[in-house]
């Protein structure tokens, strides 16, 4: 499973890819986090507010910092 972390690398940011690990090791799933900090990649993405985060190419939330439990949702 693929993580991609889009932000300036701001403090919501390190929290969501925190909350991003720990979601993933507490369903047992193997994954790797890319952190994506250019400004245009981030406008390329389609991405207006940041953080966001998407799950092997989805974005799944945007604008905020989802917890752990929130994530694991998404992992269901």
């Amino acid at each position: 499973m693929k993580f991609t972390i889009y932000g300036s690398g701001c403090a919501k940011c390190k929290q969501l890819t925190a909350n991003a690990e720990d979601a993933a090791k507490a369903k047992g799933i193997d994954y790797d986090i890319e952190k994506v900090t250019d400004t245009n990649a981030i406008i390329d993405a389609g991405i207006m507010r940041t953080p966001a985060l998407a799950i092997d190419g989805e974005i799944v939330i945007e604008g905020k910092v989802a917890n752990a439990d929130e994530i694991q949702k998404l992992l269901a």
